[in-house]
């Protein structure tokens, strides 16, 4: 009797490959002037392309994190190719942000050719960077998606969501964080801190209160880790410009059940005048559009809440740039809640406006 299971397999070899497999993009990793990059180009490429920048990270970006494939496949999925620096510098890394990745859409343009569009986006600092590419070089770029960006003047939104946190944190809680205007260069945003954060917002619930009435934020763990990650932050500040970049001596606080108390007790610093133009250098937008800027950012953001960004508004407005800025948001929680979906009707309505459409509507763009 014959045996029939190699011809078996021998027919269905035959026919798997007769189904035309997944498209899949072609990936370029490199490095430029010490900054890792990533391009990925589908197979269906429009001949546009996407500059994507990403947010705050303590290290450079690297071309191998797992998160890099979901934060692009709504672009890659429209057919358009994406390049995204690693940026040479973790941090607040603005400076070498706009140069990596000026650097690196040049490159494309000398390998690929002129796209036959240009457009910026990313998430968070991402979103930052998006804002200020396109104030900065208005004629490399068609338009851009902000995404959860803190869309204000760096100094402003420094000082006023994250050292104010970090200060008024300081005043409920005094000698949980280190010295605010020198600390450790060494100091880490890790899980323990955090932790130890927490252990101290809940063995004082009255207080725990206070600040979470006073900064927005809904629950202890979501304020130990931002007040932790914004300690941080302004360690790297303080790092970056060469000294202490915040002045909260004008500053009346107000929000808690005892402000006379709050303001008495609360730390004042003066900033160091070298620290504090690094940060208005890096970076304070004029609010002046020639292209097309769409927003998108969720209703509750403990990192960046809705207040921030609004600020983009109107220094849109003083500006003439009005008809150049639209905001949109989506009714979730957290920071960079933005759903894939979501992020690619951005993108769509953003091309349609650029094509000639009329500007995106404003307001509520969840999808369900």
């Amino acid at each position: 009797m014959l045996n029939r299971w190699p011809l078996a397999r021998l027919a269905l070899a035959a026919f798997l490959l007769t189904i035309p497999a997944a498209a899949e993009p072609a990936v370029e990793t490199g490095e430029i002037n010490g900054a890792q990059f990533r391009i990925d180009i589908p197979e269906n490429w429009n001949g546009e392309l996407l500059v994507y920048c990403h947010g705050y990270s303590l290290t450079p970006g690297s071309v191998d994190n797992p998160r890099i494939g979901e934060r692009i496949a709504p672009f890659l999925e429209m057919g358009l190719a994406v390049a995204q620096s690693g940026y040479a510098a973790g941090g607040w890394a603005i400076a070498e942000a706009v140069q990596d990745s000026e650097a690196l859409r040049r490159y494309f343009i000398r390998k690929h050719g002129a796209p036959k569009r240009t457009y910026i986006t990313g998430h968070s600092m991402g979103g930052f960077l998006t804002m200020t590419l396109l104030e900065e070089f208005p004629d490399a770029y068609d338009g851009g998606l902000a995404l959860c960006g803190p869309l204000a003047s760096a100094n402003w939104f420094m000082a006023r969501r994250v050292f104010d946190l970090v200060v008024v944190f300081d005043y409920f809680f005094p000698a949980a964080l280190p010295a605010l205007d020198r600390i450790p260069h060494d100091f880490g945003n890790t899980p323990e801190y955090s932790a130890a954060l927490q252990k101290k917002l809940s063995a004082d619930p009255a207080k725990a209160a206070e600040l979470r009435q006073w900064s927005g934020i809904r629950n202890d763990q979501e304020l130990a880790r931002t007040v932790a990650f914004f300690t941080y932050i302004v360690m790297d500040l303080q790092k970056r410009g060469g000294g202490h970049p915040f002045d909260n001596r004008d500053i009346i606080y107000d929000g808690t059940s005892d402000d006379n108390a709050l303001n008495v007790g609360v730390k004042r610093f003066a900033a160091d005048a070298r620290a504090a133009e690094y940060l208005r250098t890096y970076y304070t937008p004029s609010g002046r559009l020639e292209r097309p800027m769409l927003a998108i950012h969720t209703t509750y953001d403990p990192l960046v809440p809705p207040w921030v960004p609004n600020n983009y508004e109107t220094l849109a407005d003083s500006a003439g740039s009005s008809a150049m800025f639209v905001q949109q948001y989506v009714r979730r929680a957290g920071h960079c809640a933005i759903s894939g979906p979501e992020t690619a009707k951005g993108l769509k309505d953003l091309k349609a406006w650029i094509e000639g459409g009329a500007a995106p509507e404003a307001g509520d763009v969840t999808v369900e």
